[in-house]
């Protein structure tokens, strides 16, 4: 979702030769309207959402998404990381957030990590979360600690499971644990958490 016919089609070229044919562009649109039904039809795996696309723009656009579409990721984009901009499309149900790069190719290992169940932030976004949050006052054990750095560090669920010597299963069921221990939704606020409580430089 976006309306800049270059970007969107340097996506379209590139995304299927740095993935090996794994990543493509099935359907793209600049028409915020129009989003939540072109998601509905064509059924991705995962959708980018310019946040300034024109009116109704794309905070409702990821909104309009999510709920016709539930289990399809959504991933915010922007051409800078303007805090309040991304923590609204992350409300407003986006799974992570990622800043334009002048090369689509950089946007591959981030996708493909959203992908496979992760969040991805920007560390500077995460530095920029510095609203209170009831969570700062958990105490986590070490294992909770170290699946809260993996998630905030967009780790896929088959490394944090050998990282952490479990299964897959047992890690989604951690994840699912912790999140209701932070009490916090979805990995993307677990991932601020982690930045606003500085368990990231540590």
């Amino acid at each position: 979702m976006d309306d800049h016919p270059l970007f969107v089609r340097g996506l379209e070229l590139l995304l299927p030769i740095t993935s090996a044919g794994r990543a493509e562009v099935v359907a793209s649109t600049g028409d915020a309207a129009a989003a939540a039904m072109l998601v509905g039809r064509c059924r991705p795996d995962l959708v980018l959402v310019d946040l300034h696309l024109p009116a109704p723009g794309g905070i409702r656009a990821v909104a309009a998404i999510r709920r016709a579409t539930p289990r399809v990721r959504v991933v915010a984009m922007s051409g800078g990381v303007d805090p309040a901009t991304a923590l609204e499309a992350l409300r407003a149900g986006a799974e992570g957030f990622l800043p334009k790069t002048s090369e689509p190719e950089e946007l591959l290992p981030p996708l493909l990590t959203i992908l496979g169940g992760w969040a991805v932030l920007p560390a500077e976004l995460l530095r920029a979360m510095t609203r209170p949050t009831p969570a700062t006052s958990v105490d986590l054990d070490g294992e909770e600690r170290r699946l809260l750095r993996a998630i905030a560090a967009g780790r896929k669920t088959v490394d944090i499971a050998e990282e952490l010597h479990v299964s897959e299963r047992t890690v989604k069921r951690m994840t699912a644990a912790l999140l209701r221990r932070l009490r916090v939704s979805n990995r993307a606020e677990a991932a601020a958490v982690a930045g606003h409580t500085g368990l990231l430089h540590h």
